[in-house]
């Protein structure tokens, strides 16, 4: 007999290896067909911060799949779709030297560039950005010019800028309280636009937050995702999980639909910041989900997202 698992397997549309030009190299991505005709609605799928793949990976220990559980059970929903590599990391290695030279800007370039090539490919008049995490704020200000761009779609995603969620972050876990006074002196430092050297830091800040990983927040800390949100000239849906240790329903999605009062809000039970459901007041299960492939993406993310593009 053929389990659930192997049966949704099966019926997934196969993806295949896309490219489009990035500044110094390729671009990479995988494009995930719909099942049916052609011509219907496309997402990009812009990643969240840190080394990310395209799937939702990334070798820091997360390896929940998140990304390509959704673009499966999107393209099962007749919803066409491009998940990606940001420049600099795995297949788009060749795009930018200096992965940690990133911008916010050209993450942005890059997404108004996958939103192109998706809506050509899909034969589509225009394709809708979804941003995960950081990447709601790629997709805010990639909206910025609504040349091409349906609309976006912003699943746990940061309202304020990304100094005040990572004090939030620190605060909110009793583990940190040893390392707490440094950690927010560090950051008042970065919202500042300055640097604290590695070596003062006590363990295990250092490895989280070197020159290069801090000379990007610095950069960071210049965007205000809630005022981008107010200038931004597309249909903007906000999803949100209400088991989220990294963004808040309250702190976060409530604050950019108050920035744009033509959003909408899409509050989802039980859904973490990896778009699994689980157990409500458990840390230790949430936290396991970053780590489980094989725990399926939660159906109200996928129900929020192809509703919002149908």
């Amino acid at each position: 007999m053929i389990g659930l698992a192997m049966m949704m397997a099966l019926a997934a549309p196969a993806g295949e290896e896309v490219t489009i030009p990035g500044p110094q190299g390729p671009l990479a991505g995988t494009y995930q067909p719909a099942e049916g005709k052609s011509g219907g609605p496309v997402v990009v799928i812009i990643p969240g911060s840190g080394p990310t793949d395209r799937d939702g990976n990334n070798p820091l220990g997360v390896k929940a799949q998140s990304y390509k559980l959704l673009a499966e059970a999107l393209a099962e929903r007749g919803v066409a779709n491009v998940r990606v590599d940001k420049r600099g990391l795995f297949g788009s290695a060749k795009a930018v030297a200096d992965p940690n030279a990133a911008t916010i800007e050209g993450y942005a370039a890059d997404a108004r560039g996958w939103a192109q090539f998706a809506a050509k490919r899909a034969g589509a008049k225009c394709a809708w950005i979804v941003g995960h995490s950081e990447g709601g704020l790629v997709a805010l200000q990639a909206a910025q010019d609504a040349t091409g761009i349906c609309g976006v779609i912003l699943v746990s995603a940061p309202g304020r800028p990304i100094v005040q969620v990572m004090r939030t972050q620190f605060k909110a876990n009793p583990a940190n309280a040893p390392i707490l006074p440094a950690a927010l002196a560090m950051l008042d430092a970065v919202e500042a636009g300055k640097m604290v050297d590695p070596a003062t830091l006590p363990p295990p800040l250092p490895m989280m937050f070197p020159v290069a990983v801090q000379k990007y927040m610095v950069e960071l800390a210049r965007f205000d995702p809630a005022r981008l949100a107010a200038s931004a000239r597309v249909p903007i849906i906000i999803v949100q999980g209400d088991n989220d240790l990294q963004v808040s329903v309250d702190e976060d999605a409530k604050v950019i639909a108050a920035a744009q009062p033509k959003a909408r809000i899409v509050l989802l039970p039980g859904v973490n910041h990896v778009l699994k459901v689980v157990p409500a007041n458990d840390r230790a299960s949430n936290r396991a989900s970053y780590g489980n492939p094989t725990l399926p993406i939660a159906p109200g993310v996928v129900d929020a997202i192809a509703g919002a593009v149908k």
